[in-house]
């Protein structure tokens, strides 16, 4: 009876294998597990589904750039928005180019090259705006101590206490190298939480600068400061949609959905995208979807 049964289990799933859809069925859309991923994920979906008229499956909350990539590179997902300065160190361990060479066109060239001879997967134009790494202070603390710049913070940062996401504390473009190249040191090992956490840590006290992102809507909602990298240590960040070559080849209306959305989205439409989601807690479809109206697409 038990082997009959274990026969039984066996051709039961062979037969849902062999009835599954296959894997290019429809086309897949990945993101990070964090706000403004799931908004320009939800972004590309919809002007996929404009472009096509087909259903385009959504696999967001993806726990970072590591397993997006994975994602990816197995044809899993068919793309997702990447930043060239997180793809550049994180994903494709580059160096730091010197600091005279970080300029977006340089960079961009480089990522697209290597994606392309790695991966077989295309960097599509940007979307229109850059989301840098941002240390961020409480606005009356800026104020009262005259701070605008990273390297205004170095004489207070002994006495400071530093939240940060999991990700920034370990990758080369993150704290460590931001350390050696400002001389910082701050009251004791910084504190590790998730990236949604951050800012509530630093309203409540219990840091005073955190690593954040320059769109990140509670920065201009709880009235946060963004310090000036007036060092220029951290590399650009393009917003680039990472598409596979095949992907391309068997939906060609994805390369005309990428078309349409190059270099349309600002930094402040994207912020106030963010705080629309994360703010006023309305739904990421419907501000995705009034954005798109607005922009005629």
């Amino acid at each position: 009876m038990r082997g009959l049964l274990g026969a039984l289990v066996a051709c039961g799933f062979l037969l849902m294998v062999g009835c599954a859809p296959p894997r290019s069925s429809r086309i897949t859309i990945g993101a990070k597990n964090f706000t403004e991923q799931v908004v320009l994920g939800e972004l590309v979906a919809q002007e996929i589904e404009a472009v096509s008229g087909q259903a385009v499956d959504r696999r967001f909350y993806l726990a970072g750039s590591y397993l997006c990539q994975q994602a990816l590179v197995s044809g899993r997902i068919d793309g997702y928005v990447e930043y060239t300065g997180t793809a550049l160190t994180a994903i494709l361990k580059q160096p730091l180019p010197p600091v005279g060479q970080r300029d977006e066109a340089s960079v961009f060239r480089t990522v697209s090259t290597l994606y392309a001879s790695r991966y077989r997967v295309k960097v599509e134009p940007g979307l229109g705006f850059q989301d840098t790494f941002a240390m961020v202070i409480r606005g009356e603390d800026a104020r009262r101590l005259g701070l605008k710049t990273i390297s205004d913070s170095v004489k207070v940062a002994p006495q400071w206490r530093l939240g940060v996401g999991y990700e920034f504390q370990q990758r080369p473009d993150g704290l460590h190298g931001l350390e050696a190249a400002y001389g910082l040191k701050f009251d004791g090992d910084p504190r590790t939480m998730d990236l949604g956490l951050l800012y509530r840590a630093l309203g409540s006290s219990q840091v005073d600068m955190v690593a954040g992102n320059s769109t990140d809507g509670p920065i201009r909602a709880m009235g946060f400061v963004v310090l000036e990298d007036d060092r220029h240590y951290f590399p650009p960040y393009e917003a680039v949609p990472l598409i596979r070559e095949d992907s391309l080849r068997r939906h060609p209306e994805i390369q005309t959905a990428m078309d349409r959305l190059a270099g349309r989205v600002s930094a402040d439409e994207v912020r106030g995208m963010n705080y629309a989601v994360d703010g006023e807690h309305r739904a990421v479809g419907d501000v995705v979807r009034e954005f798109r109206r607005g922009k005629g697409l």
